[in-house]
């Protein structure tokens, strides 16, 4: 019944082999046979990241396989998965979030009904204790894997299943309307060009971005308005000084910071105009700080808010891939190999990288 699809008996996956560096190999494992609700997903392209912050409850493991956003056809249906609304030779994305319970409950609280599935209580992490899709086979739930629209490449959709559902997400929390002013902190990175298109194409912001100048010509090129060199200030008021400037004096309606460096949630705080709304998407290493200028007075004072956003729900999802395969936001990437991906992670850690890197997983 459906299309039938050869399933090798093993295949290729990316390992941590060292967890708590950027060390990894290739090994050859088992394809696994999905089960009840479950369907195989045959990958080909995934959208790398580098996750390393104090914080998590548990270290990853040793072998565990890394990834989280990977988008390929599915190869074979679990039992009772032919139920749901996908077929065997659909094209699905696997997202950070690779699943949620759908019913949790906490007596007063049930995210996963309140849209809330970056704190589902029963969440599983695509790539930490989960098999992620850093390899070339990977299982999902029927119900909780992403549809790609046709008119969307597999490697410009990769990057939206993690990096453009969070900074989607993060513009929404915001509550930044059309002409408004935007602040991008990390504007050039893998989630700040995204954030910078989907802000100034798919909302009508005005935005303003901020990074290293190496990054400038790829932020205005993305939808900025104006480009904020990070290293051209004397210190965080003359950087304040020309948000103010360029925003006419008040300050910008939002700030989102995308780099994961303290200091940029610090200077954050300044570059608010009163009501506005600090949004925290990157995750800065080492141990955790607080926001150093986030004092009660000031914060009262011009009536701010901070809140924050850990990945988008399946319907932001989904609306964040319309966009892409409508041509309102497109990835800067390059396409790599699997036995590459150590080195991009080098890259990555030194702050080389300019846009993102999707990994090619079929040869």
């Amino acid at each position: 019944m459906g299309e039938h699809v050869e399933i090798p008996q093993q295949h290729k996956a990316v390992v941590y082999d060292n967890p708590g560096t950027i060390s990894t190999r290739i090994d050859m494992i088992d394809t696994p046979e999905p089960g009840p609700g479950e369907v195989l997903v045959k990958l080909s392209r995934n959208h790398e990241e580098l996750l390393k912050w104090k914080g998590l409850p548990y270290p990853t493991s040793p072998g565990q396989i890394g990834g989280h956003e990977g988008v390929g056809t599915i190869a074979k249906l679990g039992p009772g998965a032919e139920q749901s609304n996908v077929k065997v030779g659909d094209r699905v994305g696997i997202k950070w979030i690779s699943r949620i319970c759908g019913n949790c409950r906490e007596s007063w609280a049930a995210a996963c009904f309140e849209g809330f599935d970056g704190v589902c209580f029963n969440q599983k992490i695509s790539g930490y204790y989960t098999p992620g899709t850093f390899q070339q086979y990977v299982l999902g739930p029927a119900n909780y894997v992403t549809p790609i629209p046709d008119s969307l490449s597999s490697a410009d959709a990769a990057p939206m299943l993690c990096a453009g559902v969070t900074t989607y997400s993060a513009l929404t929390r915001s509550n930044a309307k059309a002409g408004q002013w935007v602040v991008i902190s990390g504007a050039g990175g893998g989630l700040g060009h995204i954030a910078v298109q989907l802000s100034a194409r798919g909302m009508g912001h005005r935005v303003i971005g901020i990074d290293a100048a190496a990054k400038k010509d790829l932020i205005l090129a993305s939808g900025a308005e104006h480009f904020v060199d990070v290293s051209a200030h004397a210190d965080d008021e003359a950087m304040k000084a020309e948000v103010l400037r360029l925003t006419g004096g008040l300050g910008a309606s939002a700030v989102i910071v995308c780099t994961a460096v303290n200091k940029a949630y610090a200077q954050a705080i300044g570059f608010l105009r009163f009501g506005g709304t600090l949004v925290c998407v990157g995750m800065p290493e080492g141990e955790p700080q607080g926001i150093a200028t986030s004092y009660p007075q000031y914060m009262c004072s011009k009536m701010l808010n901070i809140t924050s956003i850990a990945v988008g729900n399946r319907r932001e999802a989904t609306e964040v891939l319309a966009m892409a395969g409508r041509g309102i936001v497109k990835t800067h990437y390059r396409l790599e190999k699997m036995e590459s991906l150590s080195e991009v992670f080098e890259e990555m850690e030194a702050g080389k990288l300019i846009g993102r890197v999707v990994l090619d997983l079929q040869e």
